[in-house]
């Protein structure tokens, strides 16, 4: 099992949950952090840290965001790892919680 970043992240990017994670598995992208299935080791450590719930087991992922699993193992492998927190981007008060965002990921 791994866990998966959906579309609550994309133009939040809060960094909570790399702070946590004790393998260094999130990697960053200009919008939007994924984790790389194959170092996720299932610990759970960054989902309840994350501001946007935007973390999820695969097996517990919401309705309409399986794909996610697919993107962040896609993504992984081009995107560079992030091991320490930073700010989030400026806008993400305002995206928190917005659907609908999928379109506005940036790779």
């Amino acid at each position: 099992m791994t866990y998966v970043v959906t579309e609550n992240c994309i133009r939040c990017k809060y960094t909570d949950c790399v702070e946590v994670c004790p393998v260094d598995c999130f990697h960053e992208g200009p919008n939007f952090l994924v984790i790389d299935p194959v170092e996720c080791i299932d610990c759970s450590l960054c989902a309840p840290e994350c501001p946007a719930d935007a973390i999820y087991a695969d097996d517990q992922l919401p309705p309409g965001q399986a794909h996610f699993l697919e993107l962040n193992a896609e993504l992984a492998e081009v995107w560079p790892v992030i091991a320490e927190a930073r700010l989030p981007l400026g806008e993400a008060d305002h995206w928190v919680d917005r659907g609908e965002k999928l379109q506005y990921l940036e790779r």
